[in-house]
């Protein structure tokens, strides 16, 4: 396998020249469009579409903005991140519609092995993000590798997201608990 076949896998890897070029092209395309002004809407959507995976029609994403990769990450309709945030997509991180994101929240599919002597060895690991429909994520929110968020879902201002949250739900804290559940209407 190739080291970006295991990557995708989630099986540990290391960057190699392959992947190292997708990070900086990804890199320089971010730097583009957080230097791009707001009132150049086309062409910063125009930026947008060449980092991203997938998207829908209508979103909206704030810079400053970062990605790993971009291609691994896909967005819904009605999507909004707000300014400073940051998405570690080395694996899938995959947004529903409807989803809105306050400033500097992070979503981080990538991880490093707890041995020393495997980190040391400049392995890392990466698990997928998957977020639900009608899901409003707090400033500062930071959610790890392999989490997934049900719909209608809000994650209280700093909370860090280790586990699964499911559906109809508010969570908040370090790490983040479900404290509320929200009625359907």
């Amino acid at each position: 396998m190739t080291q970006k076949e295991r990557l995708q896998a989630g099986e540990l890897y290391k960057v190699d020249e392959e992947l190292a070029a997708e990070l900086a092209a990804c890199k320089a395309l971010c730097e583009e469009y957080n230097r791009t002004p707001r009132a150049e809407k086309e062409k910063r959507q125009q930026i947008m579409h060449r980092i991203l995976g997938r998207h829908g029609t209508n979103f909206n994403i704030e810079s400053n903005v970062w990605f790993d990769y971009g291609y691994n990450t896909e967005v819904g309709e009605n999507f909004y991140a707000n300014h400073d945030c940051m998405f570690l997509d080395t694996n899938r991180l995959i947004f529903g519609d409807n989803v809105f994101i306050a400033p500097q929240c992070g979503f981080y599919t990538a991880g490093h092995p707890l041995d020393a002597k495997t980190r040391d060895a400049q392995l890392e690991f990466a698990k997928p993000i998957r977020v639900g429909n009608s899901v409003w994520f707090g400033g500062g929110v930071r959610v790890l590798p392999g989490v997934t968020i049900g719909d209608n879902v809000v994650i209280g201002a700093g909370s860090v997201v280790v586990h699964d949250i499911p559906p109809d739900s508010v969570a908040v804290g370090n790490p983040a608990r479900v404290i509320k559940k929200i009625p359907r209407e």
